[in-house]
């Protein structure tokens, strides 16, 4: 039921404008107190730009609350900052992590920031700006945007394609045009800009929502894990919507006014007044978010491949540009953590459960490609392309999402499979418009990497004559990840089952590379979860030259359900645990590897 100040008549822009100038004078900065508050917090400042996939990361040298000025220090990492610094102005955002766990993350953006650059160094700039006296900002239609800052929370429900796909997202700022919408790249990537979205669905903690239609107006990445920022306009408001639009505003501005302390005695919205059952499902949320995990020295190095491959596509499907920096810099991340400690990339790869399929499959099967090609010879020139061409192989699969496919995460329909397997030619076609060109072995592994001997793979159904060594080598790769990953419904396969049913295929795959594998790898693979007779589970970590493991990191005492466990082990320890039974999935034991 809808209280009296639905009855109310809505302020006018001009009004807010007014009310916020002075709130401002009497305050100081409004905008540099709300920063303090957040880089108060274990932060990270990124600078943004609509040309190219990097951010680059900035610190704070310098603030002051009363006059706004703000200082920040930023690494060029050899990029040309023009791209970010452009016309006198530039763009940020600040991810604070407001929970000792950093599990909530509070993630705000500074757009359109007029700022003086001055070199410090041949890699270190100084940015040197005034902040506006106000978040609320106004934007070029004439319409306030109030940023949803501290904590203010809704969701967006966005009907992509009417009733075969939603999308949900988080609400990061709101006005009387539209709201920005902070969802995971995966889910971007059924959007498109223009897009006309037949159904939006904010709601707001205490049940409350606002209907319409939208169009997408703007994607780019959000923060610094894997998310998305989407710009949505409402369309088609008619005269009651746009009163009720304009409610909902003055009440997320009496709140956002209210915890930041803009304005003394304002009473908070009711709006953001969670219902029991909300808060509760929080609750059970963070629970979940807080139990242990096991982080290995290469993890970072390992997101940091997977945020830039999501970035990369974004780019590639929404403003028709390549990044082809971005690219070879996450071949070689890959690269070097073989030549590093192998091992410790074998063990950081299984971190990968979370992201999206073609994610996941794409950079472990690359880890894996570049660990053996290294083996075979850490000189050959032909590593870096290679490896490259693994990394990009399935991308475009994203690139087919649409009305007739929505999503990728769906159990597909014989017609939905088919146009699956034309993700190569697709890829290849749009890296063709884009003006970039592939080398030889990068090409030839996105060209041949789904054929098999026997001419039975796609798209050009060739014979193994036709084929290449490498593109031999990753067929096997990433047939053994298949089917040791759970794929279309279908659960994963243990490694010995996975080798029996590959080696039994001599026509289909060679046997001599997948001999070659087993010796590589063994039974018991570096970051699969291992079963022992004691009843415990634990993640192997490294094997020994039988391939048998002999460092293990405990996670789970089968024996109490509830509780993890965090403790690494060696061979002289195995004593306590049992004997090691076999290798286990995860989810049958809803053990996964949280960051």
């Amino acid at each position: 039921m809808r209280h009296n100040r639905w009855l109310q008549e809505p302020k006018t822009t001009l009004a807010y404008k007014n009310e916020y100038a002075a709130m401002s004078h009497s305050t100081g900065n409004h905008t540099a107190n709300v920063i303090q508050r957040l880089v108060s917090h274990d932060h990270d400042i990124a600078l943004f730009s609509k040309r190219l996939a990097h951010s680059l990361k900035a610190q704070v040298t310098g603030l002051d609350t009363k006059t706004g000025l703000l200082l920040l220090e930023v690494s060029s990492a050899g990029k040309d900052l023009t791209h970010y610094v452009r016309d006198g102005y530039f763009s940020f955002d600040i991810e604070a992590k407001i929970t000792p766990e950093g599990h909530e993350k509070e993630v705000h953006s500074f757009d359109r920031i007029p700022a003086e650059v001055h070199k410090k160094n041949a890699d270190t700039y100084l940015i040197r700006c005034r902040l506006p006296e106000s978040v609320f900002v106004t934007e070029s239609r004439g319409a306030l945007r109030i940023p949803f800052i501290l904590g203010m929370n809704a969701r967006v429900s966005i009907s992509a394609y009417e009733a075969e796909l939603t999308i949900e997202a988080r609400v990061r700022n709101f006005s009387a045009g539209g709201c920005l919408a902070d969802m995971s790249i995966e889910d971007s990537l059924s959007l498109y800009v223009g897009q006309t979205v037949p159904d939006l669905a904010i709601t707001f903690p205490n049940g409350e929502c606002l209907f319409s239609k939208g169009r997408v107006r703007h994607i780019r990445p959000f923060g610094s894990l894997g998310r998305a920022a989407v710009g949505l306009q409402f369309i088609d408001v008619s005269s009651t919507m746009s009163k009720e639009i304009f409610q909902y505003l003055s009440e997320c501005e009496r709140e956002a006014a209210s915890r930041s302390g803009l304005k003394e005695n304002v009473t908070p919205s009711e709006l953001f007044i969670a219902k029991r059952t909300g808060a509760a499902a929080t609750s059970i949320s963070k629970s979940e978010k807080s139990k242990m995990s096991r982080q290995p020295a290469m993890v970072p190095e390992v997101l940091k491949v997977a945020q830039q491959l999501k970035v990369i596509m974004m780019f590639i499907k929404n403003r028709d540009i390549f990044s082809e920096d971005a690219l070879f810099e996450c071949g070689d991340i890959l690269i070097d953590c073989v030549k590093s400690n192998r091992k410790q990339l074998l063990d950081a790869l299984s971190f990968l459960r979370g992201q999206p399929e073609w994610v996941r499959h794409a950079i472990q099967s690359s880890g894996i490609f570049a660990d053996m090609l290294i083996a075979r010879d850490p000189h050959s020139a032909l590593i870096r392309e290679a490896v490259i061409g693994a990394l990009i192989h399935n991308m475009g699969k994203p690139l087919l999402i649409g009305r007739q496919m929505p999503s990728l995460k769906v159990n597909m329909n014989p017609r939905q499979r088919a146009i699956l397997r034309t993700h190569s030619q697709t890829l290849l076609k749009k890296l063709s418009d884009l003006n970039w060109e592939p080398g030889k072995a990068c090409r030839d592994i996105i060209e041949n990497a789904n054929e098999r001997l026997d001419g039975s793979g796609y798209p050009a159904a060739k014979i193994a004559s036709e084929l290449s060594e490498q593109t031999k080598l990753i067929s096997v790769i990433k047939a053994v990840n298949k089917l040791t990953h759970e794929r279309n419904g279908a659960a994963p396969r243990p490694p010995l089952d996975t080798y029996r049913w590959i080696h039994a295929q001599p026509d289909v795959y060679d046997p001599r590379i997948v001999v070659e594998y087993i010796q590589h790898y063994g039974l018991y693979p570096i970051g699969s979860l291992g079963k022992f007779s004691g009843g415990f589970l634990a993640w192997i970590m490294d094997i020994d030259g039988k391939g048998m493991p002999n460092k293990v990191q405990l996670t789970k005492n089968l024996a109490f359900q509830d509780t993890s466990i965090d403790t690494v082990l060696t061979s002289a320890d195995f004593h306590q645990i049992g004997a090691l039974e076999g290798i286990v999935n995860p989810d049958d034991f809803n053990v996964k590897p949280l960051i």
